[in-house]
């Protein structure tokens, strides 16, 4: 027999070979094991090594998968792999190209929580000595929250509660999802550069790692350590931490007692007032007392003097009453001033601005439906106007008085004087309804 004829394959050719049967073969597998030689060149790429105790291959994650790890890749990182495998044919050597990469035994978020947590730290962003204490009785205070959530409810409710007096500005912001994060740091860039705001509170209700992540963004947390005014977080439920809390001035466990720490009890603060009054002129009549007790008990040795302390004494009591006096009328004007408040407050409520606005909608729209028709019966005067302008110069309005137009056939020119014309010559007349063709049988001169 016959020996068979040699196949001889070039390098390429074999490599192109062994691609295409360990594609087909593995087209999709997982693979574990521990990131090594991990080396991240300009073009976004990830290109590293996956070994075990005995063994090794190459892995190689591209820029679009890349950007979508929400941590950092680290050598000596446990990861769960997902890819085909392929072979790199410059080199000959078989990889992994991969579709997905997890860590090993911790969240891929968790472990993106934990490496941008130690980064700030390093900054010293999170550090005890950045913290700065909270308006005893701020003027007004910004929320940064989402409009139709439960947080801003409670907030509101407690704020209302506690100090009605206090003002509220508020920056809607979404508090999930793509885009949250840029938002909520911009509100607070703005309400802190504002200074209309004396205290911020930043957060939103409970929900999952995933639904609370954009308060752990880099942005929203140096946003909040930069604000011009003191931060309030109050992101979730007390079991929920996030970066933005660690660099917040005051970290609430929810949202109605953020509200809490930034608002103080209005009606307690009228107390301690009243109380603080009564005792100072408690205070001033004991003073008074024991100022005659000692200028009686000195009055025997100096002739004269038991009269000039009299003097002394009575004008200690005119002092005394005008003291309690404007103390009680101060008192009550503070009382009147907490009234106006209330009041003003009223007037300005969201409410009452919209009921005083639902009373000019009908006046409004009677005079935009008056001018609108004024405007049109002036459109249709002027389109009558100019429809008659253009009929007089019409052509056809001409014909229709009697006239008509003369055309050479064929060519169409227009015939102006009789001389333009000869005898036996076809013309078109043109009349207001319909047209007539003519032999000319005799050319007339004017008379």
């Amino acid at each position: 027999m016959g020996a068979h004829p040699r196949q001889i394959l070039t390098v390429s050719e074999l490599t192109l070979l062994v691609r295409d049967r360990l594609e087909q073969s593995f087209p999709d597998i997982w693979v574990e094991g521990e990131v090594s030689n991990l080396r991240t060149p300009s073009s976004g790429h990830l290109y590293f090594t996956l070994k075990d105790q005995s063994s090794q291959i190459r892995a190689v994650l591209f820029r679009a998968g890349a950007q979508r790890l929400r941590f950092a890749l680290q050598e000596g990182l446990q990861v769960i792999v997902r890819g085909r495998l392929t072979v790199y044919e410059p080199r000959g050597e078989y990889q992994v190209v991969l579709d997905y990469l997890e860590p090993k035994g911790i969240g891929a978020l968790q472990i993106a929580f934990e490496q941008l947590k130690e980064k700030l730290a390093r900054e010293g962003l999170f550090d005890q000595s950045r913290k700065r204490p909270l308006p005893f009785l701020p003027r007004r205070v910004g929320l940064v929250t989402s409009e139709s959530g439960a947080a801003i409810h409670d907030i509101l409710t407690v704020l209302r509660r506690r100090c009605p007096i206090l003002g509220v500005l508020i920056y809607p912001v979404p508090v999930q999802g793509e885009g949250a994060a840029p938002r909520i740091a911009e509100a607070i860039r703005a309400l802190g550069a504002s200074g209309a705001v004396d205290v911020m509170i930043v957060g939103r209700g409970g929900g999952s790692l995933e639904d609370l992540w954009c308060f752990n963004d880099e942005v929203v947390v140096r946003a909040i350590a930069d604000s011009a005014v003191p931060v309030v977080s109050a992101v979730g439920h007390e079991i929920d931490f996030t970066l933005a809390d660690f660099a917040a001035d005051y970290r609430a466990p929810t949202p109605s007692a953020a509200a809490e720490a930034v608002a103080p009890v209005l009606d307690d603060l009228v107390r301690a007032l009243l109380d603080a009054g009564v005792r100072q002129e408690r205070a001033i009549q004991m003073q008074l007392t024991l100022a005659r007790h000692r200028a009686q008990d000195r009055s025997g040795a100096l002739p004269g003097l038991m009269l000039r302390v009299q003097r002394h004494a009575q004008h200690l009591d005119d002092l005394a009453g005008r003291l309690g006096s404007s103390v009680k009328e101060s008192l009550v004007t503070l009382q009147q001033r907490l009234t106006a408040c209330r009041h003003a407050l009223g007037m300005y409520s969201p409410l009452a601005r919209v009921k005083r606005a639902l009373v000019l909608v009908p006046q409004l729209m009677k005079r935009v439906e008056q001018r609108m028709l004024a405007v049109l019966a002036f459109r249709r005067q002027l389109v009558r106007s100019l429809a008659a302008t253009l009929d007089s110069l019409s052509p056809l309005a001409i014909l229709a008085r009697g006239y008509s137009i003369v055309q050479t056939v064929p060519g169409g020119a227009i015939v102006k004087r009789a001389r333009d014309v000869s005898v036996g010559d076809e013309v078109r007349a043109r009349l207001a309804e319909g047209q007539l063709l003519c032999d000319v049988r005799e050319i007339l001169s004017d008379p």
